[in-house]
C-alpha cells in the first residue's frame, strides 16, 4: 500500500485525458489512461486503482455500465468512482450515483475542483495517502511527520516498521501473506 495512490483516468477524448493525467500527475499521483470502457475494465482487474476518473461516454462499453459492473465485483466494489458526463440533468446525475459512483461532475468542470474530489475521496480510503493521520484504539499514526503515538506517546519505529504498520492500519481486519 505504500507510494503514491493510482488514479486510472478512463476518458475517450484524447486532449481531455492528456490534460487529466497532467494534472493528476503534477498532484504527485500516479496516472494510468484508458479510452475506452473494456479496456479500463481489463486494467483495473489487472492494476486496481485508489481512485477512477470515468467518463460516462465512452466507445464499447459506457462509463455508467463499467461502474455497474465495478461496483457488483467483490474485488473491486470498494474503489471510488468519479463520474464524469457532459450530462447535467438531475435525472443523469441520479443514475449515475445510484449506479454506484462515489461522485459526479458534470462538463465543463474546473481541474482544480476535480483534483479535491479525487483527494476527498483518497482521504475517505486512503487516509494516509494524502498526509492525514491514521488512528486505531490507542495508536496514531502521522504520515505527515512519518512519526507513530501509542497513548499519546511517542514510539521509535524504523522505516520497515512504520512501512508495515502503516499498511496494517490502512486496512484493519485484512489478512496479509508474506
Amino acid at each position: 500500500m505504500a507510494g503514491e495512490p493510482l488514479v486510472l483516468v478512463v476518458e475517450d477524448e484524447p486532449a481531455q485525458r492528456e490534460v487529466l493525467a497532467y494534472n493528476i500527475e503534477a498532484e504527485g499521483f500516479q496516472v494510468l489512461t484508458a479510452e475506452a470502457g473494456d479496456i479500463a475494465l481489463a486494467m483495473v482487474r489487472e492494476t486496481p486503482p485508489d481512485v477512477i476518473v470515468l467518463d460516462w461516454m465512452l466507445p464499447n462499453v459506457s462509463g455508467i455500465e463499467v461502474c455497474r459492473q465495478l461496483k457488483m465485483g467483490a474485488d473491486t466494489a470498494r474503489i471510488p468512482i468519479i463520474m464524469l458526463s457532459a450530462r447535467s440533468e438531475e435525472v443523469d446525475k441520479v443514475r449515475g450515483l445510484e449506479t454506484g459512483a462515489d461522485d459526479y461532475i458534470t462538463k465543463p468542470y474546473s481541474v482544480a475542483e476535480l483534483l479535491a474530489r479525487v483527494r476527498t475521496q483518497l482521504r475517505r480510503t486512503r487516509p494516509a495517502a494524502v498526509g492525514e493521520r491514521l488512528q486505531y484504539q490507542d495508536i496514531m499514526l502521522d504520515m505527515a511527520e512519518h512519526r507513530v503515538y501509542r497513548s499519546g506517546e511517542l514510539l521509535s519505529l524504523g522505516p520497515t516498521e512504520f512501512s508495515l504498520l502503516n499498511a496494517f492500519m490502512q486496512r484493519p481486519g485484512r489478512v496479509w501473506s508474506r
